[in-house]
Parts: C-alpha cells; structure tokens; sequence
C-alpha cells in the first residue's frame, strides 16, 4: 500500500484496458464483464467489475485464471485485489459482481518495448474448481 500511495500518475500516457471474459466447458456459468473498456494511466488505481451466474439448479464452484495481452505488458499490470485463482462457490441461480482492483506500473513508461503498447487486454477464464486441483500461476513475476 507505501507503494501505492506514493505513486506518481504518468498524466500524458493513457492506456485503454479492454477485458475478456470465457468459461471453460466444465462451467456452465454466464460469465461476462461489466465493462468493455476503460482508460488508464500508468501510476493511477482502476475498478473494473465482471459478473457471474450459475444458471443451473446445484451448487458449483469455480476457479478462474487470467492472462495480460501483450504478455510483455503483464508485468506491469498489478492487481491488488482480484478474484483470480481463489475458489468462487455460486449456489443455483446465484449472481454476483466481482471486482478487479488493479494499476499499471509507471515504470511501464520507461520500457523501450512498451513505448507504442496503448491497448491491453485483460483476459480471465472460469473453470469448474475440482477436488485437489491447483491451476498454474502466470509465467511472469
């Protein structure tokens, strides 16, 4: 949170964040969100939403992993609060609104390799969450 507080907005690079939404078929849950884009600046905190429904008549519970596109933006976009890789019960016809609490680095600015990158992409995909099943962490630190 020190970190968070005392970033410094980069105002003259706005980035817009688009996101994605799928389920695996082991799912059948409608899951989507809320918003298709938004705009951001690196060093600046953003909400976005995604919502999900179990339109069945049991109890299921899901996993969700994420990706970032460019891969090579991913290791700026920091989320600091997130539903991903946590397990998510949905009882039958059960709605509910997910947040994702997230910045892009300001050092982001400072990389070569990222100097014409003004579109990302946040990517999460639902799984039906099995006993004992642990989902891979992204490839990047």
């Amino acid at each position: 949170s020190e970190q968070i507080e005392s970033m410094e907005p980069v105002r003259d690079r706005v980035i817009r964040v688009t996101f994605n939404a799928d389920v695996h078929s082991s799912i059948q849950w409608n899951f989507a969100p809320q918003q298709k884009e938004i705009y951001v600046v690196p060093g600046e905190t953003a909400l976005a939403f995604y919502k999900a429904k179990n339109p069945t008549d049991k109890p299921v519970i899901g996993i969700s992993t994420y990706n970032v596109i460019p891969f090579e933006a991913g290791q700026y976009f920091n989320k600091i609060q997130c539903f991903c890789f946590e397990e998510q019960r949905l009882n039958p016809q059960e709605e509910v609104d997910m947040p994702v609490f997230f910045y892009i680095d300001p050092e982001f600015v400072e990389d070569p390799k990222m100097a014409k990158v003004d579109l990302i992409t946040l990517s999460y995909t639902f799984f039906e969450a099995k006993e004992g099943q642990k989902l891979p962490l992204p490839g990047y630190q």
